[in-house]
């Protein structure tokens, strides 16, 4: 299950989707005109700039992250109401609201995966200045690549350096094991063989030495943590291999639909799939894992739902697959979405299966989170006639949490004495979000406890300490506390229709032999009469042949 345990670099995705502006209801000249704010998040100072402008149909809006990439991402919607803005961008499930002072700033905050940071802006006066400093050798100039090793994981990295005149440098860095490219370096300084590179939006920082041979030698650091870093110079752009990711033209039909849910907020866009002609054909919609995803399940390169689409329809099956809501092309809110929300959403997507005249059996197929989705909703649906759940859960969320950390720390080198600090740890906070109804009190107790931890640990305190504010938006999250809590088991003991559950052998996010054994009790014990339970050799969690099974998404 995607936990948002991450290894990656970016703290925050501001990467633009490219969709089409939708501009919203009324408009006012006092909120026209280019906005910029600081984002602080995970110690790491992030500028935005928003930029407000009136269109034929009220106020529209675009959003620029310097610090990440030049590139302008379209917002949804800008209502401006009494004073309040809200701006919303889906595809990257964000959101700004604020309130508009009599001081000219705006007061507010940014949403986003669950979580909430200040964020005031101010109107913009373009008076930022060029970052490059004069003095530089550009002879280093040109696309360098090396490896980031952390512990069980390793990252390709590409920096590209580029000569500004005759004594300046910038550039940017890509990451393309994990999908991200074109972050700004604020930074570039090569004087006497020696470079330095800053990237702010990553918190991020390279030093190194051009020894014989033309490598560069240094170190790379990020959180607290110092890590060595060997770049080469490259002629050609890394490109990866995805000889399985579909290509068209497709031997079948695809079309784009629309579903309502009982929330008027909630639509869902999405596509299906399916054999050429109108008989009635057997049906699965796809339900994706924990995070904002598209219909895709489109993560750090990997589009694991396109893939599994493509592949059961060319078997003869029609697939659904969507946008979460407040994601891709979906409306809605995605930060105030719980598990049960998201059931809700698959339950209206099976409804709206079931009024098609070309659609014959249904079922569903969970992934991850979307495993603990499936069976909620064919207990509550007698449309649904099969599930597959693919690395679905057995075990309460506090279960699955304490077994992946643990089993995530020891593949990256880290000790049993590590991973029972981590435990305790988690112990506690579970305990508070138990115990804690009122939101206020609960972030105030998890403060305390993440402090004692920061104040315990071997990483960098100041790093530490500035990465507090985030982990207890987190946790605070509706998501994040009924996950915690949730118990799969009744629902699963509830399921009669046929059950396919299949786990990775090397998946160490759900694994397999603790949650394989607890679906089989859950079924037994409700007298399911038709399952079959799989362990796949060699899989992750993202159904990957793999060495390890840790994160290392590549």
């Amino acid at each position: 299950m995607q936990l948002r345990i991450r290894y990656a670099l970016l703290p925050l995705c501001l990467s633009c989707f490219g969709l089409a502006t939708v501009a919203s209801a009324q408009s006012s000249d006092d909120v026209i005109g280019d906005w910029r704010g600081v984002l602080k998040v995970q110690g790491t100072e992030l500028p935005l700039i928003f930029h407000i402008h009136q269109s034929d149909t009220g106020l529209s809006a675009t959003l620029v992250s310097p610090a990440q990439s030049a590139a302008e991402t379209p917002l949804d919607s800008v209502v401006f109401e009494a004073g309040r803005i809200e701006m919303k961008i889906a595809a990257i499930g964000g959101s700004y609201s604020g309130t508009l002072g009599d001081d000219g700033t705006i007061a507010g905050e940014w949403s986003q995966g669950g979580m909430s940071l200040p964020l005031d802006l101010a109107r913009d006066t373009g008076e930022s200045k060029d970052a490059s400093e004069p003095g530089s050798d550009v002879s280093i100039a040109g696309d360098w690549l090396g490896t980031l090793a952390t512990g069980a994981v390793e990252l390709r990295l590409v920096l590209h350096l580029e000569a500004v005149g005759e004594t300046r440098l910038k550039g940017t860095l890509d990451s393309p094991d994990q999908g991200a490219s074109g972050i700004a370096a604020s930074r570039v300084v090569f004087r006497e063989g020696h470079l330095e590179v800053t990237i702010p939006a990553v918190a991020g920082s390279y030093e190194a030495t051009l020894a014989d041979g033309g490598r560069l030698e240094g170190t790379w650091k990020q959180g607290g943590v110092e890590l060595p870093l060997v770049l080469e110079r490259i002629d050609e752009p890394i490109v990866l291999n995805r000889p399985q990711v579909p290509s068209e033209p497709y031997p079948y039909e695809e079309e784009e639909i629309r579903v309502t849910t009982p929330d008027p907020e909630v639509t869902l866009a999405g596509t299906l799939t399916r054999p050429a002609g109108d008989e009635p054909v057997t049906t699965v919609l796809l339900i994706t894992g924990s995070g904002p995803q598209d219909r895709d399940e489109s993560l750090m390169g990997h589009q694991p739902f396109l893939i599994l689409a493509d592949h059961l329809t060319r078997l003869g099956l029609a697939v659904l697959r969507l946008d979460d809501r407040g994601f891709g092309e979906s409306t809605g809110n995605f930060a105030t979405a719980t598990s049960a929300d998201f059931a809700d959403d698959a339950a209206a997507a099976v409804a709206y299966l079931s009024q098609r005249s070309d659609v014959g059996n249904i079922g569903l197929i969970g992934h991850s989170e979307g495993g603990l989705i499936a069976p909620i909703v064919a207990n509550r649906s007698a449309d649904v006639d099969f599930v597959v759940l693919m690395a679905g859960p057995g075990l309460t969320g506090a279960e699955i949490i304490y077994l992946q950390s643990r089993l995530i720390i020891l593949a990256g080198g880290g000790t049993e004495e590590e991973a029972e600090k981590t435990r305790k740890a988690q112990e506690a906070l579970f305990a508070a979000m138990r115990e804690e109804d009122d939101t206020t009190k609960l972030k105030e107790r998890l403060r305390r406890i993440l402090s004692e931890r920061a104040a315990d640990s071997d990483a960098d305190e100041t790093s530490a300490l500035a990465a507090i504010d985030t982990q207890v938006a987190q946790f605070a999250s509706p998501w994040y506390r009924y996950f915690v809590a949730y118990d799969p088991i009744p629902a699963l003991r509830k399921l009669e229709c046929p059950v396919l559950a299949i786990i990775g052998e090397k998946d160490l996010q759900v694994p397999p032999e603790e949650n394989l054994e607890a679906i089989r009790t859950a079924l037994e014990a409700g007298e399911n009469p038709d399952f079959d339970l799989l362990e796949l050799e060699g899989l992750n969690h993202l159904f990957q042949t793999a060495e390890t099974g840790a994160p290392n998404l590549h």
